[in-house]
């Protein structure tokens, strides 16, 4: 499933083809929907937005588009009346003069007035995202201390929407492993220099991955694994996706935990466990 960062970076590229720019026809392939063709179509497409691992294409009508890739939808941009080399199903097709910005494979979409949108069961749900720039260390610290979290596993806190919006799978470790600390762990077994250190990584990490296109290792470790003829899929990452492979650490073997049938990745040498002890 696409992170906070891969739904933020799809809707800058989709918001610079539809900013400002008037939906000539929108039409929806779901039949519960296609009653908002009507209402879209012919609207100024005012800003291209996401909240969490949501998208959000506002209307010069007041009414937003909402959609959830979950776990195989997908955005294209492409020309005008071009289609994209895809096999998946058509959900939603906004049409510009000049370019159409299409949906596939996605079932989660709405559309609401602005009354509706903070009630959306998803988005009324949500934490402070981790991708807004009002949003610092010291408001996730607090989310870590606050009742409702802090006696709560790392593992299962760090893919709860609620507490932070926009982390999965792979940037839970990522952050985990930075802040030196076991995914079995709680906030309130934690110092306060451990906490603040996490805080920092959840922020400072989720927006390099933004920034990198969802590279979440150090510029100069990815510059000499290049050198060393790794590809992409090698150098991305810290730790997740490396079982088996030397910690950059301390040279241990990466470990794989399966949790709720979602992977995790851990160095237990640089991670040890401090609950109970």
């Amino acid at each position: 499933m696409p992170e906070g960062p891969e739904i933020r970076r799809a809707a800058l590229r989709i918001g610079k083809v539809l900013n400002g720019q008037q939906a000539r026809s929108v039409t929806f392939s779901q039949p519960h929907m296609q009653r908002f063709n009507n209402a879209l179509s012919g609207e100024t497409v005012m800003d291209v937005s996401s909240r969490g691992k949501a998208m959000l294409t506002h209307f010069s009508n007041e009414l937003t588009l909402y959609s959830h890739n979950q776990l195989y939808g997908r955005w294209y941009v492409v020309k005008r009346d071009k289609q994209p080399a895809t096999g998946r199903t058509l959900r939603v097709a906004i049409h510009t003069e000049t370019h159409s910005a299409l949906l596939y494979s996605a079932s989660d979409i709405e559309v609401l007035t602005p009354e509706q949108l903070p009630l959306q069961k998803y988005l009324a749900k949500l934490g402070p995202d981790a991708l807004d720039d009002s949003v610092v260390w010291r408001d996730v610290l607090d989310r870590l201390t606050s009742k409702q979290f802090c006696k709560r596993s790392l593992a299962a806190l760090y893919l709860d929407q609620a507490f932070v919006a926009g982390i999965g799978n792979y940037l839970r470790s990522e952050i985990l492993h930075a802040s030196g600390l076991h995914p079995f762990d709680r906030p309130c077994d934690l110092t306060r220099a451990q906490l603040g250190g996490l805080s920092r990584a959840t922020l400072d990490l989720t927006r390099q991955s933004l920034a990198t296109a969802g590279i979440t290792n150090s510029p100069k470790r990815v510059a000499a694994l290049k050198r060393g003829g790794f590809t992409r899929s090698r150098y991305r990452f810290v730790i997740f996706d490396r079982q088996g492979e030397a910690c950059y650490g301390c040279a241990s073997p990466v470990e794989r935990i399966d949790i709720s049938s979602r992977r995790l990745y851990l160095c237990i040498k640089c991670q040890p466990m401090v609950r109970n002890k």
